[in-house]
């Protein structure tokens, strides 16, 4: 019986978390995988910034979204797949649906380009999802959000690109890590196998860039390279 009303409390506070409408409009806005900082939230949800920080530690509180803290700033999602679900389900009982995501980011950089020296844009949260998708990039140990290694068969298929893992281990960096990408609001691959894939990139001549721009161009031989070595297409 105590089980059963403490259960009956964690859903009215979850109930009660999610249905104020600001706090409601705030997780709606990130639904769809995007990040988000308490400004943008802030003004999804019309209203001021101190009272946006007030509702975010609320639905902390609740672990319907998380913090992810990169540089100066602050980004927010939701704490997981079963938050959007329960979301999803609400919508379809309210029968109302919700505007997507649209970057303001120009199309040639939001494309490809580089963040710091790793691959960034929609071309770089792509492959950072298809080598998460193959099994190469895994969660490093100790199961931290924000740190990454490489599995067996990850470390051979950079091998055979003519990355040196072992090498690479041995730099004083971060080995690898989600970056979150300013125009898709997703991780692309950031520390030192990111830099790495950059190199090996623009080394085979996957892509090429631009003198007086971070923005990438990947050729049709980088076509031809990701579709087969990753099974990407671009």
């Amino acid at each position: 019986m105590i089980a059963e009303t403490q259960a009956d409390l964690a859903v009215s506070r979850i109930a009660g978390a999610i249905g104020e409408p600001a706090r409601a409009r705030m997780l709606y806005q990130l639904v769809d995988g995007h990040a988000r900082t308490s400004t943008e939230l802030a003004v999804v949800a019309d209203v001021s910034p101190s009272t946006a920080s007030v509702h975010l530690s609320r639905l902390m509180a609740e672990r319907l979204i998380k913090v992810w803290a990169q540089g100066k700033r602050r980004y927010y999602s939701l704490e997981g797949p079963e938050v959007a679900r329960a979301l999803e389900a609400l919508s379809v009982l309210a029968g109302v649906s919700r505007d997507k995501f649209v970057p303001g980011t120009p199309d040639y950089l939001r494309a490809a380009r580089t963040c710091y020296d790793h691959i960034a844009g929609a071309l770089g949260v792509a492959l950072h999802d298809r080598l998460r998708a193959l099994g190469w990039l895994i969660e490093a140990p100790g199961g931290r959000e924000d740190a990454y290694d490489l599995a067996p068969d990850g470390v051979k298929a950079l091998e055979a690109l003519g990355v040196d893992v072992a090498a690479t281990r041995t730099l004083r960096r971060r080995f690898a890590f989600p970056c979150l990408d300013w125009s898709e609001r997703r991780s692309h691959l950031g520390g030192a196998v990111g830099a790495a894939l950059l190199n090996i990139a623009l080394k085979k001549k996957w892509a090429a860039q631009e003198l007086d721009s971070r923005a990438l161009f990947v050729t049709s031989v980088g076509r031809r390279e990701m579709l087969t070595r990753f099974g990407l297409r671009v």
